[in-house]
């Protein structure tokens, strides 16, 4: 006599959650995979290659009509980016200005943040709108604008050196300068910082600050006991959507930038572009890639509340 077996229900459930699961994480897999993976990975083999004789790549074999051009993987790259102090003032120069474009950008965020966390609901849309609106006009016209704002026979250069001249001091050239690519950086970036300050800032608790006020706090109590904790995961998010892509940042140095002013974004670009050297443009990349994800290990491992509370 047969028994008829009834399903499994458990077996059936996880089946459908393991597929509910490929289904929801199925795609942002398979988009890294390919944009970010597949790439990273060409860009780490092609660091082992040799240049070509007319930029490129050399063949992985010998040339069959028997030319000397070197073929193979090599280290010759990695050996020459570390044995020429030059690069390593370029990524330092980079990281510098990345941390001072963060800074400033974290110093003018936060309060308009705060402002528009705790203006009236009606005004909030409005705010928000205005910090996204530089983002409907194309990011080159918005740069080349501050090229006229910063030049020589701007009304900003009259009236800065005319101040400068009270004091006794020499004009300054404002375009072409370190000053310019940071001013040009801060601008296109405010908004990635201010985003993430008013997200994280809406959802503190005003109820905390009122008791804080009752029991005899002042207002920079408040703010240092109360605010500013609370505010750190939105502080980490911004600072990294700002650090990390002024890292790879090559079109305000060059357009704003003097010749002083090379950063490891426009060292990749002209080894790609320029020079045509792949291989050597390939281990900036990967350098700088390697650095980017220490970076954001690191201010991952700094915003878990574990690390905040110990420190």
């Amino acid at each position: 006599m047969e028994v008829n077996k009834l399903p499994d229900s458990t077996s059936n459930f996880t089946k459908a959650n393991c597929f509910n699961k490929w289904l929801i994480g199925g795609p942002p897999f398979l988009f890294l995979l390919i944009f970010f993976a597949a790439p990273s990975l060409i860009m780490f083999f092609t660091s082992f290659r040799f240049p070509g004789e007319f930029g490129g790549l050399a063949p992985i074999s010998p040339a069959m009509d028997g030319s000397s051009a070197e073929y193979g993987l090599t280290l010759e790259t990695y050996e020459f980016l570390f044995s020429d102090i030059l690069y390593a003032e370029i990524f330092l120069k980079t990281f510098a200005i990345a941390a001072v474009t963060t800074l400033i950008c974290l110093i003018m965020a936060y309060p308009l943040a705060l402002l528009i966390a705790r203006s009236q609901k009606r005004f909030r849309n409005l705010m928000i709108m205005l910090v996204i609106l530089p983002f409907a006009s194309n990011f080159l016209i918005r740069i080349y604008a501050w090229m006229i704002i910063l030049g020589p026979e701007s009304v900003l250069s009259h009236f800065v050196n005319a101040i400068l001249g009270v004091f006794g001091f020499a004009p300054v050239t404002l375009l072409f300068s370190t000053f310019a690519v940071l001013i040009g950086m801060v601008y296109v970036h405010l908004p990635f910082m201010i985003l993430p300050l008013y997200t994280n800032l809406e959802k503190h608790d005003p109820v905390l600050l009122d008791a804080a006020q009752d029991l005899g706090a002042n207002r920079w109590q408040r703010f240092w006991l109360i605010t500013w904790p609370q505010s750190l995961p939105g502080v980490f998010a911004g600072a990294a959507l700002v650090f990390i892509p002024v890292l790879g940042m090559f079109a305000v140095p060059d357009i704003l930038g003097g010749t002083g002013d090379i950063l490891i974004g426009n060292l990749i670009k002209d080894q790609f572009l320029g020079t045509r050297d792949w291989p050597f443009g390939s281990t900036l990349s990967i350098i700088l890639t390697l650095l980017v994800l220490l970076i954001a290990w690191l201010a991952t491992w700094l915003a878990r509340p574990s690390v905040r509370q110990n420190s």
